[in-house]
């Protein structure tokens, strides 16, 4: 008997890049995610200017896989709406949704892979999980840098702007991160860590 294959709803993964949107923000160390997402879109010929679950998105292909790019537009602390309404639409489990963060507690330009884990203090990935109601979803996280003294405001230090060598180094962590991404799909989340969390 021939068994005809259940048609799938067109994304197989979704990548959600963190950020803020606004001129204001750009070039801003909580916006990492979407300076990668940048990167991702022209690498892959994928727009993302389509505006869908309070994001601007775009649908492709990364090896092989049917992908949504998304860039949240409801700010960092909200992330975790846009990406539940775009997850629960297309039926994508929180295993498949790779998030693209920035992370403070990693030299600029480093990269950390991560199967999942705790927010880290960072409200945006709190939001997911929160939203996503599971730890359970990849990361891939960049490096911005500490700050400079323990009494120097968390929002005031990830909203500021880089250093002109700081933002070479992010420049080159993004082209390094949509290189692991394209790693994830193509080879699996083990194989990204051990090539991209080496020093």
């Amino acid at each position: 008997m021939f068994f005809q294959r259940k048609q799938t709803s067109g994304v197989e993964w979704i990548i959600c890049c963190l950020g803020n949107p606004g001129r204001e923000y750009e070039n801003t160390r909580h916006n990492v995610g979407f300076v990668t997402a940048d990167v991702l879109s022209a690498r892959t010929g994928i727009p993302v200017k389509r505006i869908r679950f309070k994001a601007l998105t775009g649908a492709g292909e990364i090896a092989g896989h049917k992908v949504l790019i998304m860039k949240p537009n409801t700010y960092m602390n909200l992330s975790g709406t846009a990406l539940q309404e775009a997850a629960a639409f297309y039926k994508v489990p929180a295993e498949r949704c790779l998030v693209v963060s920035d992370d403070v507690t990693l030299d600029p330009g480093r990269l950390r892979l991560r199967r999942n884990g705790s927010a880290g203090g960072h409200n945006g990935l709190k939001s997911i999980i929160n939203m996503l109601g599971t730890q359970d979803f990849p990361r891939v996280k960049i490096g911005v840098g500490k700050k400079p003294h323990p009494d120097y405001d968390l929002a005031d230090w990830v909203l500021g702007k880089f250093t002109p060598d700081d933002q070479k180094r992010i420049a080159q962590a993004a082209e390094k991160a949509c290189d692991a991404i394209e790693c994830v799909l193509s080879k699996g989340m083990e194989q990204a860590m051990n090539r991209y969390n080496a020093k």
